[in-house]
């Protein structure tokens, strides 16, 4: 399992954000040297974990529990034969593009080690906006990649470090229940039935992805 490119955002001005300002941090790309990652600050004020990415819209994006971003080139690659058109790393808006790692897959809760000191924890799935739909200007995209359910991953950071293109993944720790990303994304889009199911996830949950959870449960 292999980290094939660190990308960070150069800010972009568009008009199919709802950022303030119009500001949005979607276009990420490959740089080359170590990037520092760190926990960030809550959701609302604290960006992105990686030093020198951006991110526009604060409100939905970003802190400590939406930290990075990971997608898999197989994924990408699947898409552009798809939509007959390349996808360089980074074009989903990720900020890790990983290769040999099924990161739709992943177990919530699940950690990796990446490069000799970072570890990431999986708690969350990345749910198509208006931002995404506008960078891929692809019509319906929405729901393609909802129906498609692979998502890629939201980590949080567990130990700050540095990390840069090449770097091997490691599996530090895969959890015993079975909620994957790939199935927290569906319970949180098309599939509200399966909700109950992601509580199995324990601790490991995004906090917004649990309140959801519970007031199906309770209801």
């Amino acid at each position: 399992m292999e980290l094939l490119s660190v990308n960070v955002a150069t800010p972009l001005r568009a008009s199919y954000t709802d950022a303030p300002g119009g500001l949005t941090g979607i276009d990420k790309r490959p740089v080359d040297g170590p990037v520092q990652v760190t926990v960030p600050g809550p959701k609302g004020t604290g960006g992105s974990g990686l030093t020198g990415d951006t991110i526009g819209d604060k409100r939905h994006h970003g802190g400590a529990d939406q930290a990075v971003y990971a997608y898999a080139r197989e994924d990408l690659d699947r898409w552009a034969a798809e939509l007959g058109r390349d996808l360089d790393n980074g074009t989903f808006g990720e900020n890790l593009t990983t290769r040999g790692l099924d990161v739709s897959g992943a177990l919530v809760g699940e950690r990796w080690r990446i490069g000799e000191r970072l570890v990431l924890e999986v708690n969350s799935a990345r749910i198509p906006c208006r931002t995404f739909a506008g960078r891929l200007d692809e019509r319906g995209w929405v729901k393609r990649f909802t129906q498609r359910a692979v998502p890629g991953a939201y980590l949080r950071v567990i130990q700050p470090g540095e990390v840069r293109g090449g770097d091997r993944i490691r599996l530090e720790h895969r959890p015993a229940h079975e909620v994957t990303v790939s199935l927290l994304f569906r319970a949180l889009t098309s599939g509200p039935e399966l909700l109950p199911r992601i509580l199995a996830a324990g601790d490991a949950l995004h906090p917004e992805a649990r309140s959801r959870a519970l007031r199906r449960t309770a209801g």
